[in-house]
């Protein structure tokens, strides 16, 4: 009421934009007869609240109520007229852009649907150009031993948020429809675009799902997990159909093929003087179909492993396993089974990478810079660290004048790690990977009997040795004893080898050289946590000489004469 009444004392000047302010939509009479009712409300706030201003709108019309009753007391009639066509000019009005509202609500939501449209398929673009490849990539990589960065959930994730907004969306526009066939209208948005809109939101959802299946887990043999992508033949029989169930835990639907079958079917080489790939570089993949249905939906699903090779007895495994490498290695195509026909070369960075991994798959310990540059120089021409790497060079043909190519040795290497050397592999025991020359050079200024552990470089099935160093000065000498393979390792443990090692010395008495692990380690520290524990004897098995102490333990020690 007093910001009301300090108005009315303006001057006539100002009075006359005051004036201005009111018309039809708000009469003065309003601001007149209700001015302490709307000066004790914040206007600022009912602005800001659509349900606080329907709230206020009919608390208005109750108090244009109160006050035609006054003026009814006061037998008022011209007021209590123009407060009736005030109230019922308020009422109408509303009403009277009800159409006006409706249209625009609709071109709005028909807006809306579009642009959550647009924002739908940038989104689904990168999931299936960009996110997906490079999953499928770190599947790769994962699967020939490297980083296990291959986990869905984040995918999954991301893939169900916008087929879930494209089904909500879809939804909308069937209740679209409804409202349609209530009320229409000349140009009604909903007529003109709602065919559009479904159809590009079906054709989103189609696109998504059809991009969204991928093989988690790669077919492996149970007996080899670790070396997936080999399958060899009588492993599985197969049933080719299984309903997907739900998973209570999750939700998912999933089905579980409890028995495979293998077809094979060989591709023919079209090189020139040259007939079908070998078993072990003949590509083939599996298949997985699948249909989903919804009312008005159907959908194909289609999805293929990577490309898997096929052997028939498991000498073939490490050949096989080469091959897989070398494809995952160089390739993220997963339909090419011709891979082999051409197979492309591979840098030493690519390579060396892979070649780590082996090692880190099976064991804690990957090869270090120096271990990967020597098996690098028996790869590489001299001189070319940058040179390509062949196919035929990795797996086929004999290195450096060998009767084996070079991943055969490295297999044999790995397959003696795993079973004799695992512990003194872990922890750094042994060098490993280390020409003779190199080898030299490292122990030719180290104390007297220092010596250090490295592979065989002429044992394809593996073995290992060790050379020490004796002399000093300008008189050194370096010797290496015959490599032990797994025959004997399976008979004498490798520290326990090294434990017990004698050299026949001067007047024939045996004594033990090794005395220092490159670089100086004493070898008691090193090795002693290795050692076989002492046995008691065994019983003499003669009834008569059971009194006895029991048959004298004897025990397998290396010697040579130097």
């Amino acid at each position: 009421m007093a910001q009301w009444f300090q108005l009315q004392q303006l001057d006539s000047k100002y009075l006359e934009q005051v004036d201005q302010l009111y018309d039809d939509n708000f009469p003065m009479e309003i601001r007149q007869y209700l001015s302490a009712w709307i000066e004790s409300h914040d206007w600022d706030m009912v602005a800001t609240s659509d349900s606080l201003a329907v709230v206020r709108f009919h608390d208005l019309l109750a108090q244009l109520d109160v006050q035609y009753s006054r003026f009814a007391l006061e037998n008022n009639f011209l007021l209590q007229h123009n407060i009736r066509k005030i109230k019922r000019n308020l009422q109408v009005r509303p009403g009277s852009n009800s159409e006006l509202i409706y249209k625009g609500n609709t071109q709005v939501v028909v807006n809306q649907i579009s642009d959550i449209l647009c924002l739908a398929e940038q989104i689904q673009f990168n999931l299936v150009t960009v996110e997906v490849p490079e999953w499928k990539h770190r599947q790769q990589i994962a699967c020939i031993g490297g980083p296990p960065n291959a986990c869905l959930d984040q995918l999954q994730i991301w893939f169900t948020a916008v087929a879930e907004g494209l089904q909500q969306v879809r939804q909308q526009l069937k209740m679209l429809q409804e409202l349609e066939q209530k009320y229409t209208y000349e140009n009604d948005p909903v007529t003109q675009g709602k065919s559009a809109l479904e159809e590009r939101a079906l054709a989103l959802f189609k696109y998504l799902i059809v991009n969204s299946i991928v093989v988690e887990r790669q077919p492996c043999m149970p007996t080899h997990p670790q070396r997936p992508m080999v399958l060899k033949t009588g492993c599985y029989t197969l049933q080719t159909q299984c309903v997907m169930n739900m998973e209570e835990s999750n939700g998912s639907l999933a089905a579980e093929f409890r028995h495979l079958q293998l077809k094979e079917q060989k591709i023919t080489g079209n090189r020139s003087n040259e007939g079908p790939l070998i078993v072990t570089e003949e590509l083939h993949s599996i298949s997985f179909e699948t249909q989903l249905c919804q009312p008005g939906l159907q959908v194909e699903l289609e999805t293929m492993s990577l490309p898997i090779v096929v052997i028939s007895n498991i000498s073939q495994l490490p050949s096989a396993w080469a091959s897989v490498m070398w494809y995952n290695m160089l390739t993220c195509e997963s339909k090419n089974l011709s891979f082999f026909l051409s197979p492309p070369q591979a840098t030493w960075n690519q390579l060396s990478n892979v070649l780590s991994w082996q090692f880190s798959s099976i064991t804690k310990r990957g090869l270090n810079d120096e271990q990967l540059s020597m098996l690098g120089d028996k790869l590489l021409a001299a001189g070319n660290p940058n040179g390509l790497i062949p196919w035929t060079k990795f797996c086929k043909q004999n290195v450096n004048e060998k009767s084996f190519p070079f991943w055969l040795w490295i297999e044999g290497i790995l397959d003696l790690i795993k079973r004799h050397l695992l512990c003194l592999w872990n922890d750094g025991c042994i060098m490993g990977f280390v020409s003779k020359e190199r080898e030299k050079a490292l122990l030719k200024d180290k104390e007297p009997g220092t010596f250090l552990l490295r592979f065989s470089e002429s044992s394809r099935e593996g073995a290992i040795t060790f050379t020490w160093v004796e002399g000093s000065n300008n008189d050194v000498h370096f010797h290496t004893v015959e490599p032990y393979t797994k025959k004997e390792l399976a008979a004498v443990t490798f520290p326990d080898i090294l434990r017990n090692y004698k050299v026949m010395a001067a007047e024939n008495i045996p004594e033990n050289p090794l005395l220092y692990l490159y670089p100086n380690i004493p070898k008691e520290s090193a090795f002693t946590r290795y050692y076989s524990r002492p046995t008691e004897a065994a019983e003499p098995m003669e009834l008569e000489s059971a009194s006895e102490a029991g048959y004298i333990k004897t025990e397998l020690i290396s010697v040579s004469e130097v």
